[in-house]
């Protein structure tokens, strides 16, 4: 089976739809998805859904182009990771391509959520973009590889890649590596070890190839597989396998479905 490692189920593109999204994952062999929160006032529907679905998971946190979310805390954070079915906090980290001007917010905020992921023992799920350089920069000045976590829908340099994974972080690939214009995010998926990949749809947005341009859905992280395994040269099978069990290493508060 496979793991989606990112998606947002609770979005209205999906959120009516989960006979038929859960029928298609099975369909497909997608066992388990987890669902990322991007508000904290949204959280409780990603943790209702979780809750819902034995095979469902979710993560608390703030994505950082959303400026305008009350101020939150530390303590907040960690209080609401508790729950069993919360098994990462994120996403969160730095997008400088979004939004521009003063953003030491974004950096605190992330800092907030790195010292609440360490206090809590529940990895992160970090979004980088046009920002790597002050992402990996804050990752060391507070200790994120005391936790370890994802780099989500990863569109970075193999030099990031590398640099994220001595930190000890999991790199995770999404329908973008299908795009026929990736041709440097290919080259990234072909050089780094098996061992430290995972695979996501960032569902509803992003839908790999033969679907680009339509709602993308867990389903569909079956495509992202395939380009992988394509790309090193190797059976789907060991893709599925590997990419299976990191996500159970990585989240180890996640227990597969019998």
């Amino acid at each position: 089976m496979l793991v989606d490692s990112h998606c947002h189920l609770n979005f209205p593109e999906l959120v009516n739809n989960m006979q038929a999204l859960r029928q298609s994952m099975q369909e497909e062999r997608v066992g388990h998805a987890l669902c990322i929160s991007v508000t904290l006032p949204d959280f409780p529907q990603v943790l209702a859904i979780a809750e819902a679905y034995d095979n469902f998971y979710a993560s608390v946190g703030v994505h950082p182009d959303y400026e305008d979310e009350r101020a939150f805390t530390e303590d907040q954070l960690v209080e609401l990771a508790a729950h069993p079915k919360v098994i990462a906090i994120g996403e969160t980290g730095l997008d400088y391509f979004r939004l521009t001007g003063d953003l030491e917010w974004q950096r605190d905020r992330f800092r907030t959520h790195i010292r609440a992921a360490i206090r809590a023992q529940k990895p992160l799920v970090i979004h980088t973009r046009s920002a790597a350089e002050d992402t990996l920069r804050i990752m060391r000045e507070e200790h994120a590889g005391r936790i370890g976590g994802v780099m989500h829908c990863f569109t970075e340099s193999l030099e990031v890649a590398l640099q994220a994974i001595d930190l000890g972080f999991y790199i995770s690939f999404s329908g973008i590596l299908t795009f026929k214009n990736a041709v440097e995010l290919k080259e990234v998926a072909k050089a780094l070890p098996l061992d430290r990949i995972l695979v996501e749809t960032d569902s509803p947005y992003l839908a790999p190839v033969p679907f680009r341009g339509k709602t993308n859905q867990p389903s569909y992280v079956r495509y992202v597989a395939e380009e992988l395994a394509k790309l090193r040269e190797i059976s789907y099978q060991e893709v599925e396998r590997a990419t299976t069990e990191n996500f159970f290493r990585l989240f180890s508060r996640a227990r597969p479905c019998s």
